[in-house]
């Protein structure tokens, strides 16, 4: 009975392709401390290297890119940027309560046909 699985080959199955170690590791993200310690490390060497105030002004404030927007597209999102505004004015000064009334009081208008129950306790 014994002699059947002495022709198998013992052992753990090997993947093609797959390393040695078999681990990979991930890479370590950053934490936000260490991203402004680089960043004042970096404008601290900049400094240094250059003429002083003066180049680092000009770096930190470069020319911003031109705006290829006609009168019409810039027209259209000054009008939804008001009509937003104005969206979320009128849901900031009523409570829950206040838009469930409503709710139930434009549902009391339809037709009978799209007739849902009424929210609330009643």
């Amino acid at each position: 009975m014994f002699e059947i699985y002495q022709a198998s080959i013992g052992g753990k199955l090997k993947l093609k392709g797959a390393d040695a170690a078999g681990v990979v590791k991930k890479k370590k993200k950053r934490s936000k401390e260490d991203k402004e310690r680089l960043e004042e490390a970096v404008t601290r060497t900049l400094e240094e290297s250059g003429d002083g105030a003066g180049e680092s002004k000009q770096r930190e404030a470069p020319n911003p890119p031109p705006v290829r927007k006609t009168k019409a597209e810039l027209a259209f999102e000054e009008v939804q940027k008001k009509r937003q505004q104005e969206r979320i004015s009128k849901l900031v000064t009523k409570s829950h309560k206040d838009r469930v009334q409503e709710f139930n009081e434009r549902l009391e208008k339809q037709t009978e046909h799209f007739d849902i129950p009424k929210v609330g306790p009643g």
